[in-house]
């Protein structure tokens, strides 16, 4: 079926559906209820995290230049400091290994489906000269929720990326996440959302990958962690994620986003021990979106690699300074500390 929608987009189709009509509206009528149910669907706005991230590793070379893209989770909805977002903490993480200042832009729009993204990526190229270095895709659930064909989402995505790949870019798509977790949403709708998300998902790795991009699978963002402790991992209405939730999908992401700009070595051998394989890329990406975490990269026509990259925690958490419109101080009230500050930061619940 993934396969299907791909070609369907690649040719300009539009007929192929991800499951039947009558199905996809039942799920579509109970997602718009369960959103009601859990605050209208509102959240608080997205706090700014634009700006520089691991300062303190200021030096002949430039910052590297890193934008996001996408929906809701991309800005960071559902939290309130900037330090808590998605883009902050995958800046800190990548200036963290770099050893090298990052400059964070993040031109994500909440409620955007991916037709928005050819506004975005314009955004984004628009100065020829600061083209970023890595871009990050989120995009995804407002396209289901919203009933958009799988095959215009699709080569939606694919056109983005194939635009930002064509400037210079390396693009990582983070994928549709599971939506057949969120609370109010109960059997079996709750399993045909997730077969809905699943689909997509794999979908667009296979565009993604075809253009030269590579995918993360972010069930893990409203998927079975989330399934299992959802009072810590949603935030308030329950719909995106909280600070934990980011900071977990976060951490699934960023040794992709590091193996993509060389920050440490790429090998060859596949781990068979964790299922690491050369695959057909529609089989590729099929397994990837039953298996969140999992990055697909694309290989020898049409193969891809499929791995599980070890998840490493965030390291001390770096605020944009001051002069860049965020508090630098922004770790006092129970955050991340400031880069230089000596501190470590742990989740609340770790803390003694």
């Amino acid at each position: 079926m993934a396969r299907r929608i791909a070609a369907g987009a690649a040719y300009g189709g539009g007929s192929v559906g991800l499951i039947g009509a009558a199905t996809v509206g039942l799920v579509l009528a109970e997602v718009q209820l369960a959103k009601r149910q859990v605050g209208g669907g509102t959240a608080p706005v997205p706090p700014s995290a634009n700006g520089r991230y691991g300062v303190a590793f200021a030096g002949p070379t430039d910052p590297l230049r890193f934008v996001m893209l996408g929906d809701s989770t991309a800005a960071g909805q559902g939290v309130r400091r900037a330090g808590q977002t998605p883009g902050a903490l995958l800046a800190s993480g990548l200036a963290a290994v770099a050893e090298r200042p990052v400059d964070l832009r993040n031109v994500a729009l909440p409620g955007a489906r991916s037709d928005d993204l050819d506004r975005q990526v314009s955004l984004v190229l628009a100065d020829p000269s600061g083209v970023p270095d890595v871009c990050v895709i989120m995009i995804g659930a407002n396209d289901v929720t919203h009933r958009m064909p799988a095959t215009q989402s699709v080569r939606c995505l694919s056109t983005a990326v194939r635009r930002l790949r064509t400037a210079g870019a390396e693009v990582v798509v983070g994928t549709c996440p599971d939506l057949g977790t969120i609370e109010p949403v109960y059997q079996p709708l709750r399993w045909l959302a997730r077969r809905v998300s699943r689909q997509l998902a794999a979908a667009q790795t296979i565009g993604a990958v075809e253009q030269g991009g590579r995918t993360v699978s972010l069930g893990d963002l409203l998927g079975p962690e989330f399934e299992a402790n959802p009072r810590e991992l949603f935030g308030p209405d329950n719909y995106h994620p909280s600070a934990e939730g980011y900071a977990t999908a976060a951490m699934a992401m960023l040794p992709t986003l590091c193996a993509v700009l060389g920050l440490w070595p790429e090998s060859d051998h596949l781990d068979g021990s964790r299922r690491e394989d050369m695959l057909p890329v529609a089989k590729a990406a099929s397994q990837a979106a039953r298996e969140a975490g999992t990055e697909v990269t694309g290989a020898r026509a049409p193969w891809a690699l499929l791995k599980h990259r070890r998840r490493r925690r965030l390291p001390a958490h770096t605020e944009p300074a001051r002069r860049h419109g965020v508090d630098a101080a922004d770790g006092a009230d129970g955050g991340p500390p400031p880069s230089g500050s000596g501190a470590t930061w742990r989740p609340a619940r770790e803390r003694p």
